[in-house]
């Protein structure tokens, strides 16, 4: 396959102007302000079908044939490509089939089918999503429209960094998520053919380093549950391998806790929901703001359909580790009065009993004591420790739960 070029891109965005929205590219006082660079963020996340895919999906769609719209096509999708293919698809009438991984959450799941599109779930990983995709485009004669590994797809996502730099112009790094390689790869093209100089940053997440790996020659081990199910990718692409080798100048790594404290904190800065592969480039900037001091960094959230029950757990255990809910492990002696006398510790330090729950068998203690398991919630950590240390202070003993 060959790349595409700026002129590729530049098509694209003519080709797709009035049917994909234009997102805003903001400049974030705050997130600037605690790491030390000047942080623009492209909020892809306000797509209609809240993620940038839309761009390259609707690029690919638009130069099929009037043969190959009527036959209909069918992509492997852990969620947003599958979206992107099935509202436009419908929107031009052609005929959409989605394959998708077991494990995509049931919000992708269930809007994918809102577009009409039909869909299966086989696998547990993308790559066995697209490998039964594969065998169906066989069997069915349908048209595959694959999420990143097509020069039509790569040139729409290109269309981002035009926007971005037509914007500012002054941005000299670019912080990009990767997962197939499709984002990332057209961002490069277009951006080094506008600004040359720039510096172009790709970000994986540490359990799927299957790009670093195969650019960089590491050998680190792929898989897991994680956040970033967007970029969950085992095996990335042959085209988008082949431009990130020339056009990006790293690929950096990020931890799942990471990730969760960039959903976290972009929910509590910017008020907008971005999902764990969406949040991959913040996550990055906010692990290692030493390397970007001073320095003028745009980045992309590329994508805002996370579970909402999954966002709850993410927004709960970031209070958890900044310290404003806690669960204490109280050991006391299992009599009259024990149970007031921790709670009114808890009454003067102005700390909130959200549950509590005694333990009297499983438990190291002797016999006639007991564990009460209490969680909690204060204004902030320091609340926390003072109440610890008012429970220690009147004779009980006191553990706390961790995360990690």
């Amino acid at each position: 396959m060959t790349p595409p070029d700026i002129n590729d891109i530049r098509a694209a965005a003519d080709r797709i102007a009035g049917a994909v929205i234009r997102t805003p590219f903001l400049h974030s006082r705050t997130l600037s302000e605690i790491i030390g660079a000047e942080v623009w963020l492209k909020f892809e996340n306000l797509q209609f079908t809240a993620a940038y895919k839309e761009r390259g999906a609707l690029n690919k769609l638009l130069q099929l044939t009037a043969e190959e719209r009527a036959r209909g096509v069918i992509a492997a999708s852990a969620g947003n490509h599958a979206q992107a293919v099935a509202y436009h698809g419908r929107r031009l009438g052609i005929p959409v089939t989605i394959v998708m991984p077991v494990s995509t959450p049931l919000m992708k799941v269930a809007q994918t089918e809102e577009h009409g599109a039909r869909v299966l779930l086989h696998g547990d990983r993308f790559d066995d999503a697209y490998a039964r995709a594969r065998e169906m485009e066989a069997a069915e004669g349908l048209v595959f429209v694959h999420p990143f590994d097509d020069p039509a797809i790569v040139a729409g996502t290109g269309t981002i960094a035009l926007e971005m730099l037509a914007e500012n112009p002054d941005l000299d790094t670019l912080v990009v998520p990767i997962g197939g390689g499709g984002l990332i790869s057209g961002m490069a093209i277009a951006a080094r053919a506008v600004k040359p100089g720039v510096e172009i940053v790709g970000v994986e997440a540490e359990l799927y380093p299957s790009m670093k790996n195969v650019v960089e020659g590491g050998a680190g081990a792929i898989g897991g549950d994680t956040l970033a199910e967007g970029i969950a990718v085992k095996e990335p692409g042959q085209l988008t391998r082949a431009i990130i080798k020339e056009h990006v100048d790293r690929i950096e790594l990020v931890s799942e806790r990471d990730l969760e404290h960039a959903v976290a904190l972009l929910v509590a800065i910017e008020k907008t929901v971005v999902e764990g592969a969406g949040a991959a480039g913040i996550a990055h900037l906010l692990a290692d703001p030493d390397r970007y001091k001073g320095r003028k960094v745009g980045t992309v959230l590329c994508g805002g359909n996370i579970d909402t029950h999954l966002l709850a757990n993410v927004l709960i255990r970031e209070l958890v580790r900044c310290g404003r809910i806690a669960r204490l492990r109280i050991g006391a002696r299992d009599r009259p009065g024990a149970l007031a006398a921790i709670t009114a510790c808890f009454h003067e330090a102005g700390v909130n009993i959200i549950e509590t729950n005694h333990q009297r068998i499983f438990s190291k203690l002797p016999a006639k004591d007991t564990v009460i398991e209490v969680e909690c919630e204060a204004r902030d950590a320091e609340a926390i420790e003072a109440l610890v240390k008012r429970l220690e202070g009147k004779g009980f003993v006191v553990t706390r739960a961790a995360l990690d």
